[in-house]
């Protein structure tokens, strides 16, 4: 039987590339996306047992997310599932953010998701595949020091959720994935408010869920075809939870939890 087909955007790093390595071992033909080619090209080395096609990718740039999923095409003949996981943040106080910053951050985590899915939607609806977006609790409430990381998730999940309702008869499944803190780079490569990125994690990363366990739980929502999956239980699951009830309580809880993080914009 033709082994099934997923693509990964992001797949270079943290949550992208312990996806890839999760779908080859459960023995999917995996297609990585990302700008760093190199990166691709040694987590293909290093992954055995399953077929694994690299193509750099810009998610930024639509006619590379076109590329993308006409190379998957012409390699595979077929897309069960695309993984949106490509993303950035950023870390500044709205009234110091440049807005080139704001853009790009909407560039990679909104339109990026946008373009690969405008390209792959024909061809998951013939296999009644799985479109799925990654985006963060910062989807559900906005995180302060982030407005165009919480903009750009609010904006995913909102593309979606109305994207599953036109195709309520489709069969297209649609899966919209917050993990909460994950081990990960998205910290370190976060851009300050003149666009530079950050460099250090403001977070204790040994405290937080790692990338790999992530992956599986991702993996088995899309299996399960889940509508939803929220991540960690209090700054996940509880967190989107009381917002919905308490949101005043929430807004302060956010404000103290980010003004404590070292270099805190809010100092």
């Amino acid at each position: 039987m033709q082994k099934k087909v997923v693509i990964i955007t992001g797949a270079s790093s943290g949550i992208g590339k312990a996806l890839a390595e999760k779908y080859a071992a459960e023995g999917w033909s995996v297609v990585l996306a990302a700008r760093r080619e190199d990166r691709l090209k040694e987590l293909q080395k290093r992954i055995e047992n399953t077929e694994i096609f690299p193509v750099r990718t810009d998610v930024t740039v639509e006619s590379d997310c076109e590329n993308l999923i006409n190379r998957t095409i012409e390699k595979f003949g077929r897309i069960d599932v695309l993984i949106n996981n490509a993303g950035i943040s950023m870390r500044a106080l709205f009234n110091q953010t440049e807005m080139e910053v704001m853009r790009k951050v909407m560039d990679v985590n909104y339109w990026g998701t946008v373009y690969c899915t405008r390209f792959a939607l024909p061809h998951l609806l013939k296999t009644k595949g799985s479109l799925v977006g990654v985006i963060s609790v910062g989807g559900y409430i906005g995180l302060p020091g982030r407005t165009g990381y919480s903009a750009s998730k609010f904006a995913v999940r909102g593309f979606l959720e109305t994207v599953r309702v036109e195709n309520l008869k489709t069969g297209l499944h649609v899966l919209i994935a917050a993990p909460g803190f994950t081990t990960s780079e998205i910290r370190k490569s976060a851009l300050n408010g003149e666009g530079k990125q950050q460099g250090e994690t403001p977070r204790n990363e040994n405290k937080m869920m790692s990338a790999e366990e992530c992956a599986v739980h991702i993996f088995n929502a899309v299996q399960k075809q889940k509508r939803e999956l929220v991540l960690t239980f209090a700054e996940g699951k509880l967190t989107v939870f009381l917002s919905k009830f308490f949101p005043r309580f929430i807004d302060k809880m956010s404000y103290k939890i980010f003004a404590r993080e070292p270099d805190s914009p809010f100092k």
